[in-house]
């Protein structure tokens, strides 16, 4: 089961470059953000054209994320994370797919700093670090995936920056991270690559693509059972170097099936626990390297 995250930078612009690489790759599952786009403009037609059903929950200009399976719909579990009932910003939306919970979340950026707008991110990164203990102890397979916007470590961005007052580094913005990686969670590319640059992320400006000068803001994170069906993650970075690219590229895991068996009995509880339903279903190559 192959799953990717892809901050698309706007679904109906990028959506060239989206179906040319799930043409390409034919992942299973795929979590998008910043879809940019309203409910009703999302490219489902296109989408499914492709071989892909989705659930997404959309808004004009800003934010969006989405869900998509090949060969089947997602089954949508929840449209929102829990914890703040006036949160109108679209940036979190979890559904299950063969057994398994997704999540596509699309953390907030935090600048400029101090001001709301960190103080905003700080907010959500608690309501995430609830819900995650909450699906934890549900004891279901889950994938975590999504843009963070949280660079975990020095060894995360590129070498000489000049980025130590950004948000997305902020010793707070880090820590919470680490509370949520305490609870139990495997951040899949580092854990098959642990040393060297993986980026995900090259900002438009400042020649970051052509120098390489990137950062990594996105992350797949596995619960124990999965992790144990770990078998290969990566990122396209190819996908970034297309004309009209978003600045992030894909990243992925591929999961074996021979835990499934142990986990049956679990994976097939993860659409009814009430962790999991709050508000209302493979053949990719593997790479030879990351």
């Amino acid at each position: 089961m192959r799953i990717a995250t892809f901050n698309v930078n706007g679904v109906n612009a990028r959506l060239p470059n989206l179906l040319r690489w799930l043409e390409a790759e034919r992942p299973d599952v795929v979590c998008l953000q910043e879809l940019k786009a309203d409910q009703c403009i999302v490219p489902l037609t296109a989408l499914e054209a492709a071989g892909y059903g989705a659930v997404w929950q959309g808004q004009r200009s800003w934010n969006g994320v989405a869900i998509l399976a090949r060969g089947a719909t997602p089954v949508l579990t929840r449209r929102a994370l829990p914890g703040d009932p006036d949160d109108a910003q679209v940036r979190y939306i979890e559904a299950a797919v063969n057994g398994v919970i997704i999540a596509s979340l699309y953390l907030p950026n935090g600048n400029p700093r101090p001001g709301p707008k960190f103080d905003y991110k700080l907010a959500w990164l608690e309501r995430l670090i609830a819900h995650a203990a909450e699906l934890m102890a549900a004891g279901v397979p889950v994938v975590l995936a999504g843009d963070y916007n949280v660079v975990p470590t020095e060894a995360n961005i590129y070498p000489g920056h000049h980025e130590r007052e950004n948000a997305l580094l902020h010793p707070r913005s880090r820590s919470a991270f680490v509370r949520l990686m305490d609870q139990g969670w495997t951040d899949a590319l580092r854990r098959l690559q642990p040393e060297g640059p993986l980026w995900t992320f090259w900002a438009y400006l400042h020649q970051r693509w052509p120098n390489d000068k990137g950062m990594r803001l996105d992350h797949l994170l596995l619960s124990p059972d999965l992790a144990t069906r770990l078998v290969d993650a990566g990122v396209s970075r190819d996908v970034r170097r297309e004309a009209g690219a978003s600045d992030h590229a894909p990243a992925w895991v591929s999961l074996g099936n021979e835990a499934r068996r142990r986990g049956r009995s679990r994976a097939s509880r993860a659409s009814t626990s009430p962790a999991v339903n709050g508000d209302l279903g493979r053949r990719w190559p593997p790479r030879t390297s990351l």
